[in-house]
């Protein structure tokens, strides 16, 4: 129909709408990434005080401290949750698990600059 938004939906339905995921700015994307790479570098660098996942005191307040920080960087996803249920299984430390979550989030492109007349 002209004039009307267009409405995406799953191949084969047409009932369930696909909701596109908001990016995020490429300034915030960049310090969320500098708070899970330092969290991470933490959890690995630190590696016998954080080893022991859920049952590790220091390892969950690391934890709680970057969700909530990245939750205030980028906006409430529901992979944070994931990521925050991965990093207490014992052993996880040893993958960058804030960090991958992280480059998973989309970025929005930066406008186009436009260029200078040609004389």
């Amino acid at each position: 129909m002209p004039g009307s938004p267009e409405r995406h939906t799953f191949p084969g339905t047409s009932m369930l709408p696909i909701v596109p995921t908001d990016a995020v700015s490429p300034r915030r994307k960049k310090i969320a990434l500098a708070v899970a790479a330092l969290a991470d570098a933490l959890q690995l660098g630190l590696f016998p005080a954080f080893a022991e996942g859920a049952l590790s005191i220091p390892d969950d307040v690391l934890d709680v401290v970057v969700a909530a920080l990245l939750i205030l960087t980028l906006g409430w996803r529901w992979r944070i949750v994931g990521a925050l249920a991965l990093e207490l299984v014992p052993g996880a430390a040893l993958f960058p698990t804030w960090t991958a979550f992280v480059l998973t989030i989309r970025s929005e492109a930066p406008a186009p600059q436009a260029l200078p007349a040609a004389v």
